[in-house]
């Protein structure tokens, strides 16, 4: 009988992992998402303004961009209409940016068509479909297995290939007191995706509108919007946040002792000693592991194992690794918190 692939707790609370990237910052990573509106309500101009967006870099709804190539499947217009509302918003070309109107069906070669497009285009960020209902494949199947298994097919290959693929749908006409409820279809849906947005406007007639975000990566929040120039513009404030400085510090202190090899508890008495900071051992330990591919660009290799029944901490600095000569990375009046 086939035994588990298991891992112990030990081993995947200490196992470093790649930190999450997101593509439109705080609010898309890698994976599979729903961004799903009322007919006519404006999706289709913000799916057009974020694929605008990572293909040049900026900015879009206040949040930074990863720039790279940007695929937008418009299944439903004509390249007419899609030249009108490329010219509302920009003047210049995007290299990166393309263009299809028709795609198979999913599970009817959609997925090889993505694979091939990223092998050209391997800096490949995102992907809209616009929309979910254009490529999708008739069945009499149970509901929810039957959107399950669809869009389970588009994760794997957003998954296998480390980009975001979000699926412009429609909101059914019943309300609800949770927006998410109202995404067209089954629960299966929400189940599979990795995030969901849902754009509402406050009357057909207005301007304004409030856009839903959750997921599993992203922070659930509600984004106040008003649609200027045939743009989507964020209207409330948001609080920006706070720096994380711990890579830095952890620098820092390393160009002075080059090497350190000890316990969490000794390393906590040497990091409060330099910046004054008090921090529990465990605490420390976590940021270590969760911060470790963020240091390690910044010259300093961390390495935590077990040995004669203590947990050891081991750093280095490797002198130049990090681009900085050896010159501080962090500015004098920037504290570690």
């Amino acid at each position: 009988m086939k035994k588990f692939d298991t891992i112990s707790c030990e081993e995947l609370m200490t196992e470093p992992m790649k930190p999450v990237q997101f593509f439109v910052d705080g609010l898309i990573t890698s994976g599979l998402y729903i961004l799903a509106g009322y007919p006519k309500v404006g999706k289709s101009w913000l799916a057009l303004d974020i694929c605008l967006s990572v293909a040049t870099g900026r900015d879009v709804l206040s949040a930074q961009t990863i720039k790279g190539t940007a695929l937008y499947l418009c299944l439903e217009d004509s390249k007419a209409r899609m030249q009108d509302r490329l010219y509302d918003l920009t003047c210049e070309p995007a290299d990166s940016l393309h263009f299809a109107l028709i795609a198979d069906k999913i599970g009817s070669g959609i997925e090889e068509q993505i694979d091939s497009f990223v092998k050209q285009h391997p800096d490949t960020r995102i992907i809209f479909i616009d929309t979910l209902q254009k490529d999708r494949r008739t069945s009499k199947d149970n509901a929810y297995a039957a959107d399950y298994d669809e869009l389970s097919a588009l994760k794997t290959v957003a998954d296998k290939l480390e980009i975001a693929i979000v699926l412009v749908h429609h909101l059914r006409k019943t309300k609800d007191a949770d927006p998410f409820n109202m995404i067209s279809g089954t629960t299966g849906i929400s189940g599979c995706v990795d995030g969901s947005f849902v754009l509402i406007k406050s009357n057909r007639i207005e301007h304004k509108a409030t856009l839903y975000c959750t997921g599993r990566d992203i922070e659930d929040k509600k984004i106040e919007l008003e649609f200027r120039n045939k743009r989507w513009t964020v209207t409330d404030e948001i609080e920006p946040k706070a720096p994380d400085t711990f890579s830095f510090a952890v620098h820092d202190l390393m160009l002075e002792l080059k090497e350190f090899c000890g316990t969490a508890t000794e390393l906590c008495a040497l990091m409060k000693n330099k910046y004054g900071t008090e921090q529990f051992p465990n605490w420390l330990t976590r940021d270590l592991i969760q911060h470790s591919y963020e240091m390690k660009s910044y010259g300093v290799e961390f390495i935590y194992k077990r040995s004669n029944g203590q947990r050891l901490v081991t750093l280095k600095y490797i002198p130049d690794s990090d681009g900085s000569d050896g010159k501080m990375l962090m500015t004098a009046d920037l504290k570690y918190a």
